[in-house]
């Protein structure tokens, strides 16, 4: 159930890993904000709450759900959003199906997600599922640009107990391959209107029938739009080459892309990988394989379980898979490759995790090995080939000296959503695409062939004019390097360029930024940090997203414990809490043996943040002591070592909640300026003290079980308050 009310603050409800742990913590801050009149409320967000809103008209009263997602959209456009966002699913259609056949399990009478709808009621059904799909979460609440870096406290704990760092080889055969040609990249047109116009996307056959994709597309005046396609037969001539060159130069094959944000193109990418893998087997038995409903779209897991039952086809696909190179794995022991599920690999986090280890990927015998990571699209490929052609000429980076990159990223009101908008399409035959303002003006157009990817995109005037300012005003907290990461000869960036470059230097601050190509940026950053200098990053949406994996994950071996702040552009505040690419893994582990591993550092962070965007957004004081004693818990979380450990035996997320509640009070006691506050937190800073055995011990009695959570996308409350929550003793306490 979620809250009816507006609270102070809003706490949302996702999926997986951060969901499990919010079980544990959302008690505690609750308690704890009470004492300040400050109401924490919640807002679901998760992949199973969106799919039961989506269908709400369809179901019983007492299974309906509300659109918590809408409601917070038209919330972060007031100056009282005060939203701590964790991260939620990004669904891709396998994970997608699943949690509807969980949902359809526990009785909810939803209908199946149907791969080719021929009903008014199956297409119907797909439209309301393909709006959940993919990142239909941030673009709804990013109504703000990103400022993200890591917190000051978290910076010295990883320089003090630096991660470990894999070795580089001057002789690594690891490298990027990426296209030279036809990609989104090089097809890229770019306009910035002059005036405020509705758009329409047409498509004319070669025979000259007219096809609408898109009409009533809005754009104000000032806003940055693109187009771009990318070939399907450039596509599959580079994913052909790069199999075979994968295996002359005996390295492991692996893709890397973002299905998930780019709900649309990214998919079609990879099913075009995953036939490219099994080129005979298509070849052969394609007219089989569709009357099974295979997708490659949906990835080799999915097609393998259509055909287990097809022993010719299982064959074919051993045989063919026995002459492939070996494939990068996502979990050897399991057999599930990186083609199996398109949300499996995703680029920010695979990308950094392989550099990390100093250029390795795990392979199919369970032995790591170098790899050729295929990255199609040549956007953003250059930084991470310039970070791997750094670091054979240097070697690895030392975490307990290197300096820090902070991120400003543009995102607000869906700029430069590439992908995931409803503006791509997998172009049915070939011909021409236009993109028409109303006046007939034509903005893009493009020849193109059918199977090719089109896509529209764009950046409005005002979150661009936002992010420099927040840019600039970053730049001069800090007094480091600060560059924007855009490339002149790229057709967005150089629109972009046009617009940043007179506000700087009407502020009279051209100096005091430089603006590179991607490529040149990734070298003289990774230079500056590992003279222990700091940087910021000012880039557009995708590379954000890029940056604020990679570099976190070389500083502090994750990047989950960012603090990332949205300052909505309508005065409200958002507070994101980190990546959570690892999540499923860590819901595997606890369900097979009650241990969570998931690491809140980074909603301390921003629930710290909270407390004082609340203190001054509502002027409340005892808000604003909250917050400073959130920042004196996490401290001592760090200072003494209370973070989750990896394995069974050792302390996991639900001990780390324990010592962070202990921690917040004693800050509470001890402060000077409310007395009131103190006396009320003094008694509880002493029994949680007191109880430190007896809590320790109930939280871990029944470790090393397995639990059951009554579902994996949609759990049971009191089941999982029960694996959560196991202490009675700390429970009495926190009330």
């Amino acid at each position: 159930m979620t809250d009816t009310s507006v609270p102070d603050i809003i706490y949302t409800k996702v999926d997986e890993a951060p969901e499990l742990a919010s079980a544990s913590l959302l008690p505690i801050i609750r308690s704890f904000a009470a004492a300040a009149d400050v109401a924490v409320g919640t807002r679901d967000i998760s992949l199973a709450g969106r799919i039961l809103a989506a269908f709400a008209d369809q179901l019983p009263a007492e299974q309906r759900h509300a659109d918590d997602l809408a409601e917070l959209g038209e919330l972060v456009k007031t100056p009282q959003a005060n939203v701590i966002k964790l991260p939620n699913i990004s669904a891709s259609v396998p994970q997608l199906v699943a949690a509807i056949r969980e949902l359809q399990g526990q009785g909810y009478a939803l209908p199946d997600y149907p791969e080719s709808p021929q009903t008014d009621a199956e297409r119907d059904a797909r439209a309301r599922y393909d709006a959940i799909k993919g990142s239909a979460v941030n673009p709804v609440l990013r109504e703000g640009n990103s400022d993200r870096r890591a917190a000051a406290a978290v910076k010295r704990f990883a320089q003090a107990n630096p991660h470990r760092m894999g070795d580089w080889s001057p002789d690594s055969r690891t490298r990027v391959a990426t296209m030279a040609e036809g990609d989104f990249r090089s097809n890229e047109r770019s306009v910035t209107l002059a005036q405020d116009t509705t758009a329409r996307i047409v498509h004319v056959a070669a025979d000259g029938t007219e096809t609408v994709l898109k009409d009533g597309v809005s754009y104000p005046a000032g806003a940055v739009v693109d187009a771009t396609f990318m070939s399907a037969g450039a596509l599959r001539a580079f994913l052909d080459d790069q199999i075979a060159a994968a295996k002359d130069e005996g390295t492991l094959f692996s893709l890397h892309m973002k299905a998930t944000m780019m709900k649309v193109s990214d998919p079609i990418i990879f099913g075009h990988a995953v036939r490219a893998w099994l080129a005979p087997v298509f070849d052969r038995f394609g007219d089989a394989l569709k009357a099974r409903g295979v997708s490659p779209n949906s990835g080799l897991g999915d097609l393998l379980e259509r055909v287990r039952d097809a022993p010719e086809i299982t064959a074919a696909i051993d045989a063919v898979r026995a002459e492939r190179p070996p494939m990068y794995m996502v979990d050897s022991d399991r057999g599930i490759t990186n083609l199996h599920v398109p949300s499996d690999v995703i680029i920010d986090a695979s990308m950094p995790a392989l550099i990390r280890a100093g250029g390795k990927g795990w392979g199919p015998d369970g032995a790591e090995h170098d790899t050729l990571c295929v990255i199609p699209d040549s956007s953003y490929a250059p930084v991470y080939d310039e970070t791997i052609r750094y670091f054979k000429e240097t070697g690895k980076l030392d975490p307990a000296t290197a300096g820090t990159v902070q991120n400003i990223g543009l995102m607000a009101q869906k700029a430069e959503e590439y992908g995931s908008h409803p503006t791509t399409f997998e172009i049915p035959a070939a011909g021409t695409v236009r993109m028409l303002a109303q006046d007939g003006t034509v903005l893009h157009e493009h020849t193109v062939e059918a199977g090719d990817i089109w896509r529209a995109a764009s950046a409005r005037k005002a979150p661009i004019e936002d992010w420099v300012a927040l840019a600039i005003d970053r730049q001069r907290a800090e007094g480091c390097e600060a560059i924007f990461w855009l490339d002149e000869t790229r057709a967005h960036d150089a629109e972009l360029i046009a617009c940043v470059k007179p506000i700087l230097e009407a502020r009279g601050v051209a100096d005091r930024f430089a603006i590179l190509p991607p490529r040149e940026a990734t070298r003289r950053t990774l230079e500056t940090i590992r003279r222990g200098e700091n940087s910021i990053a000012i880039t557009g949406n995708v590379l954000r997203d890029y940056l604020t994996d990679l570099f976190p994950i070389l500083e502090l071996a994750t990047s989950a414990k960012m603090l990332s702040i949205v300052k909505l552009m309508q005065g409200g505040g958002m507070f994101e809490t980190g990546a959570g690419g690892s999540a499923p893994k860590h819901v595997q582990q606890l369900a097979r043996e009650n241990h969570l591993r998931w690491d809140s550092l980074g909603e301390f962070c921003a629930l710290a943040e909270s407390f004082k965007f609340l203190a001054e957004a509502r002027d409340n004081p005892r808000a604003r002591l909250l917050g400073e004693a959130v920042e004196a818990a996490t401290q001592g979380v760090l200072d003494h070592d209370r973070s989750p450990g990896r394995k069974v035996g050792q302390p996991d997320n639900r001990d780390s909640h324990y010592w962070f509640a202990r921690y917040w009070a004693e800050a509470l006691a001890a402060q000077s300026h409310d007395a009131a506050l103190a006396a009320h937190f003094a008694p509880i800073a002493q029994k949680l003290a007191e109880g430190e055995a007896a809590i320790l011990s109930e939280l871990h009695a029944g470790r090393g079980k397995p639990v059951d959570l009554g579902g994996y996308y949609h759990t049971d409350p009191a089941k999982t308050a029960a694996v959560m929550r196991p202490s009675a003793t700390l429970n009495a306490i926190i009330g």
